[in-house]
C-alpha cells in the first residue's frame, strides 16, 4: 500500500489540533491495516461512524466483521441512515448519546468514515462532545475528498437550510484511498468533480484544461486523472485554509456557486439534488451575474459554460428541477438567509477571469436578472 502524504497546518488558537495530516494510499481500501480495530497503542479507543451505504459496500466487510464478531476490542462502530436527510442535529445527538453510552472519554478518538454528511456530522460532534475529543477522517467519495473533509468545517442542516449549525473542528488524521471513487454511483461522483471544477476555477488553471481537454478520461474516471484532480484540489484548499482558517476573506472563495446552490437545495429539499449538482448549477448563475454586471467577458462566461454544458451539468436560469411558481422570491428568501450575509444585501463571490475572483453585495434585481 503505497502512501504519501501532506500537511495542513492550522492557528491552534482556532481548534483543537494544529495540523492535519493526510495520507494518500493506494489500491484497495484496507481499513482493517489502517485502523487496526481491537488494538490500541497509543492507549485510545476508536469510536467509527459511517453510514449503511458505505458500510454495504464490498472493500468494508472484513472492517465490519471486526464489529460483527466481537473481534473489536473496545472500538465501537455506528452505522447511521445515507444522504442528506440524515444531516441533523438529532443525528449528531445520536453519535454523542452512543460515545457518552459505552463510556468514551474526550481522551478517545471520533472517527468519520463517508462521504461530506459523515464528515460534518462526526466532526461536530465530536467538537462538542465533553468539550472536545479529536476526529480522524477516511473519505469515501470524492467530494469531501477534496472538500468536505478539509478544514474543519463541521455541521449539520437545520430546519431545511444548509449548515446552519456548526464549528470549526479540523480532523487531525485523514486517511484517503482514491480507489474510492471507483465506487461511487454516477451521480455521487459527478457531484465531486462540480466542486472540483469550481475549485479549479479558483485556484488552478491547468486544472481547467483538464475539464476541458480531457473530459472523457475525467468521466471514465480515469484512475491517474482522478488521483491528480484529488491531489491538486487538496493542494489548493489547504493553502486557503492556511491563510484564512475561520473565512474571514480569501476561504470565503470556495464559496463560488454556492449562495446560488445552497438556495436551490432548500427550494427542492434537501437531498433531492446532489450538492455539486447544484453548485455546478451555482457556479453557471454567479458567471452569468459577472458578464450580466460586466465583470468577466462574454468569452469567459461562453468557456465556463461549454464545460458545464460537456459534464451534463445545467445552465438553464431555472434548473429543471424547480416547480411551481414565484421562484424569484423563493430564491430571495433562501438567499437572504445565507450565513455569508452580513447584512440585508446578498453577498456573492463572483469572478473576472480564472484565479480572479472577489466578493461583492448585490441587489435583488440582480438575483432575479439571472432567475429567466
Amino acid at each position: 500500500m503505497k502512501n504519501n502524504s501532506f500537511t495542513i497546518n492550522y492557528p491552534s488558537i482556532f481548534c483543537g489540533t494544529e495540523k492535519s495530516h493526510i495520507s494518500f494510499l493506494s489500491g484497495k481500501p484496507d481499513l482493517v491495516s489502517v485502523f487496526n480495530p481491537g488494538q490500541n497503542p497509543e492507549n485510545k479507543r476508536r469510536f467509527f461512524v459511517t453510514d449503511a451505504t458505505v458500510a454495504s459496500l464490498d472493500c468494508m466487510k472484513d472492517f465490519i466483521s471486526k464489529f460483527d464478531d466481537d473481534s473489536c476490542g473496545k472500538d465501537v462502530l455506528m452505522i447511521l441512515g445515507s444522504g442528506e436527510p440524515y444531516k441533523t442535529i438529532d443525528s449528531v445527538l445520536r453519535i454523542i448519546k452512543k460515545a457518552i453510552d459505552e463510556g468514551f472519554s474526550r481522551n478517545d478518538v471520533f472517527v468519520g468514515i463517508g462521504g461530506g454528511v459523515i464528515c460534518d456530522l462526526t466532526s461536530f460532534a465530536a467538537s462538542i462532545f465533553k468539550r472536545g475529543a479529536s476526529v480522524q477522517f477516511v473519505p469515501t467519495t470524492l467530494l469531501a475528498m477534496i472538500d468536505a473533509s478539509i478544514g474543519g468545517k463541521t455541521g449539520c442542516d437545520f430546519e431545511n437550510y444548509k449548515n446552519m449549525i456548526g464549528s470549526f473542528f479540523p480532523a487531525t488524521d485523514l486517511f484517503y484511498f482514491p480507489e474510492f471513487v471507483q465506487y461511487l454511483p454516477e451521480k455521487q461522483y459527478f457531484s465531486g468533480l462540480g466542486e472540483a471544477f469550481k475549485t479549479a476555477l479558483l485556484c488552478d488553471e491547468e486544472l481547467v484544461c483538464l475539464f476541458k481537454n480531457e473530459s472523457e478520461k475525467i468521466k471514465n474516471r480515469d484512475v491517474e486523472i482522478v488521483d491528480l484532480i484529488i491531489k491538486k484540489c487538496v493542494a489548493a484548499k489547504a493553502q486557503i485554509v492556511e491563510q484564512d482558517f475561520t473565512e474571514k476573506n480569501i476561504r470565503a472563495f470556495l464559496n463560488l456557486g454556492h449562495s446560488f446552490a445552497h438556495a436551490l437545495e432548500t427550494i427542492v429539499g434537501l437531498g433531492s439534488i446532489t450538492h455539486g449538482e447544484a453548485v455546478a448549477w451555482g457556479i453557471g448563475r454567479a458567471i452569468h451575474l459577472s458578464y450580466k454586471k460586466d465583470f468577466c467577458s462574454e468569452g469567459f462566461r461562453n468557456s465556463v459554460f461549454e464545460i458545464l454544458q460537456n459534464f451534463g451539468w445545467e445552465t438553464k436560469a431555472v434548473p429543471s428541477i424547480v416547480k411551481g411558481g414565484g421562484i424569484g422570491e423563493r430564491f430571495l428568501t433562501a438567499m437572504h438567509k445565507d450565513k455569508k450575509n452580513i447584512d440585508e444585501k446578498i453577498r456573492l463571490v463572483l469572478q473576472k477571469k480564472i484565479k480572479d475572483t472577489f466578493i461583492t453585495e448585490v441587489e435583488d434585481t440582480d438575483i432575479l436578472n439571472v432567475l429567466k
